[in-house]
């Protein structure tokens, strides 16, 4: 097989692939190859274009076999372009006119396992989340069999805190429910017509106490009595419903009340959703979140002040969530905020 064959054929495998002749040298390599290693690979060193002990003593030994023997398969972080992967390497031994050579395919292994230790870590947050409201309702109960026994005071306040425990339970069960719906529905863009002003209307009067009691003044901002979108209805009330929700917990400064002004406005052109849309913004003047978390705001249970997130009854779960019904929108998320300065959390979906 001749070299245009042995490139025709190695542009049809879909990773990064390199021939080597008996020289050690590069005879062919693919366009993946050429985007993961860079431009001229071809007719050099194979030492200069992949410095790497284990693979290059794995291609030394396969064309020492001369076409014959197994292919070794070896797991190594290759630094390329400035970037380290992690990266599983065949070498496979090869015959080129009647020559020893040698196939180096590359798969990039890091996506599967960065999702990996995706999975650990949510898994290990759950388990953790969990936990630290089951210990509270295990050791009140033992209390309760025990020394609160005949403790009519004792007995209610526990049971106080103990409902206050399973409630959080409950949260976090149900946000983890309603994450792995919005997850299994991302791909699906829902094709119902809602009103989005009458939504947000919705959503404000049943948050009203809540504000009220919070000394918090709700305000809805913009003219539009109607602005149809394509959506899901449940999930856009979602998203209207934690991020004002989120607003009236944490907007205001030292308790001190405040307001929390959720605007409605059109959006004639939208560059990222080229097109027409609807802008919702939710802002609040209260203490602000600092620059360096607003890039992981919507990670799962990544939390600014973890301790006042939980006293409120957060359950890290709900950017999160909006960040995926956002997605399945085909809409945008924009988080701004800054120290002392308040927050504003805006969505745009198409119109």
């Amino acid at each position: 097989m001749d070299n245009a064959a042995l490139q025709q054929l190695c542009e049809a495998v879909p990773v990064p692939m390199l021939v080597v002749d008996g020289d050690a040298r590069v005879v062919v390599a693919n366009a993946a190859a050429t985007t993961m290693l860079g431009e001229a690979l071809t007719d050099r060193p194979f030492v200069t274009v992949l410095r790497q002990a284990l693979v290059n003593r794995a291609v030394e030994q396969a064309l020492a076999a001369a076409g014959n023997g197994p292919p070794a398969r070896l797991s190594v972080t290759l630094s390329a372009k400035g970037h380290d992967r992690n990266c599983v390497v065949t070498v496979t031994p090869l015959t080129l006119a009647r020559r020893p050579g040698a196939a180096v395919v590359i798969e990039d292994s890091s996506g599967v396992e960065h999702a990996e230790q995706m999975r650990r870590d949510f898994v290990a947050n759950v388990s953790h989340e969990l936990k630290t409201p089951l210990t509270a309702l295990m050791g009140f109960i033992e209390t309760l069999q025990g020394p609160a026994r005949s403790d009519p005071a004792a007995r209610d306040r526990f049971l106080g805190i103990m409902e206050r425990e399973a409630g959080r339970m409950n949260r976090l069960i149900g946000d983890l429910l309603s994450l792995s719906r919005v997850e299994q529905e991302e791909r699906r863009r829902p094709l119902d017509r809602v009103d989005l002003a009458a939504l947000i209307r919705s959503v404000c009067a049943t948050l009203a106490p809540a504000a009220a009691a919070a000394g918090v003044s709700l305000v809805r901002i913009g003219t539009a009595e109607a602005a149809e979108i394509g959506g899901d209805a449940d999930q856009i009330q979602q998203v209207l419903h934690n991020l004002i929700e989120n607003a009236i917990k944490y907007g205001s400064k030292a308790g001190q009340g405040g307001e929390v002004r959720v605007t409605l406005a059109h959006v004639p052109h939208e560059p990222l959703l080229r097109g027409p849309g609807w802008s919702v913004e939710v802002a609040d003047d209260g203490e602000g979140i600092d620059e360096i978390h607003l890039p992981r705001l919507t990670e799962r249970f990544y939390r600014v002040d973890n301790h006042r997130s939980r006293e409120k009854g957060g359950t890290g779960l709900g950017l999160a969530i909006v960040k995926h019904i956002v997605a399945r929108h085909r809409g945008r998320l924009k988080i701004e905020s800054a120290a002392g300065q308040g927050s504003r959390f805006t969505f745009i979906l198409p119109g």
